[in-house]
């Protein structure tokens, strides 16, 4: 049940703290035993569209339904789960890229609250650093950018460097993909070198035509949950907005999961900032890049991404700024030298397998906020509409 603030002189005080009172001992830590338990399933072990996730989650982790119900609603309203929802493919479905920012030093956050605030397109904005100079570690804003089938990366990007008066940008879409997840608490117990029996599959980003009844079914499924639609059903109310039967809002669904649009049913972890009580999921992340020789890099990622460890692992082209970097992985970690360990021992993977590596880096995570990026055209040309008169803003 979710239990709302008390109104003062409602008459229902004393039962509504009560009920608030009885919220209150439900333990939200990820940490805690059982979370942990629903966590580690939660996070990114729920692949795909399914009609009833919670249920799903409650079967793969052994804990109760109605626990599962409980504990991850109270989580949310605690702010330790910052959201839950049916992610996309978004690759599929949109023109995307990492992109790297050069902005001066004394203008960088106030750079990362525009991005974050104002463009809907850009969904991480991370600040990275480096233990020293090396090439590109004067580009200190990253971000990932999406735009609608049709639309222009380019031509957003250069809006906003007219709008935050940015210096360089360099875009760096994904040619491929060899892993993507997130699996915070699950990862916490993987070893350097951990990995799967055999090269991981690398997925493509050639984007998929869909049908207008498709995307209706498609932008009223990828909205965050509400504490109230964590239920038995929680997509009766999408299928209303949808503006189509339960039954229909399912088959369709159904069907973009067969054409490999729909990715996990998530709880995302908020896995930078601290909790209440000054929990952190993690601590650290490197961004790391390798180089390999021209015509290697599907062997390289696909060796790359089959350890378990990471949780983002892509083959995309740096260019000379970037020490001709063209495979990118990400690891978290609570502490900076095991993240190091697992980096070195992907390596070790590496000179095993025959595989040159040319060059490599550590691009260390600072400040980070991320949002799901908006894919909607409509909400593109609004926003090229409500900025087009503007010149730099920063």
């Amino acid at each position: 049940m979710v239990v709302p603030f008390p109104l003062p002189g409602s008459g229902v005080d004393r039962i509504d703290n009560q009920l608030m009172s009885a919220l209150a001992e439900i333990p939200v830590e990820h940490t805690e035993e059982i979370n942990a338990q629903i966590l580690a399933v939660s996070e990114d072990m729920v692949q795909g569209f399914v009609r009833q996730p919670f249920q799903v989650i409650a079967e793969k982790s052994g804990v109760p339904f109605e626990t599962v119900l409980e504990r991850i609603r109270a989580m949310l309203q605690a702010g330790v789960i910052r959201r839950v929802r049916q992610t996309l493919l978004a690759t599929k479905l949109a023109h995307g890229a990492l992109c790297a920012w050069k902005v001066d030093p004394d203008k960088i956050d106030a750079t990362f609250d525009w991005m974050f605030r104002e463009d809907p397109f850009s969904g991480h904005v991370v600040t990275r650093s480096t233990d020293r100079e090396i090439s590109g570690s004067d580009y200190r804003l990253w971000t990932t950018l999406k735009v609608p089938q049709g639309k222009s990366l380019e031509e957003h990007a250069d809006v906003l460097k007219r709008l935050t008066g940015a210096h360089e940008y360099i875009l760096m879409p994904a040619n491929g993909i060899f892993a993507l997840g997130v699996g915070h608490v699950r990862r916490k117990t993987i070893e350097p070198g951990d990995r799967s029996d055999g090269p991981a599959r690398m997925d493509t980003t050639v984007t998929v035509e869909l049908s207008g009844e498709e995307w209706d079914v498609l932008l009223a499924l990828k909205e965050e949950l509400n504490p109230e639609e964590v239920c038995a059903n929680p997509w009766a109310g999408r299928a209303g907005k949808a503006g189509v039967s339960f039954e229909r809002f399912c088959e369709v669904a159904e069907e973009l999961n067969r054409k490999r649009v729909i990715g996990r049913f998530s709880t995302f972890l908020e896995h930078v900032k601290p909790s209440s009580t000054g929990v952190r999921v993690t601590r650290f992340n490197g961004l790391f890049h390798w180089g390999v020789p021209k015509g290697m890099e599907q062997l390289a990622g696909s060796e790359i991404g089959r350890h378990f460890i990471l949780t983002h692992c892509y083959w995309r082209e740096g260019g000379p700024r970037f020490g001709n970097v063209n495979i990118m992985a990400v690891i978290h970690g609570s502490e900076r030298e095991r993240v190091l360990e697992h980096k070195a021992a992907i390596d070790a993977h590496l000179v095993e397998q025959g595989i040159p590596v040319n060059y490599t880096a550590v691009f260390w995570g600072g400040r980070s906020e991320i949002k799901p990026s908006e894919i909607s055209p409509g909400v593109y040309r609004d926003f090229h509409e409500k900025w087009a008169g503007f010149g730099k803003v920063l």
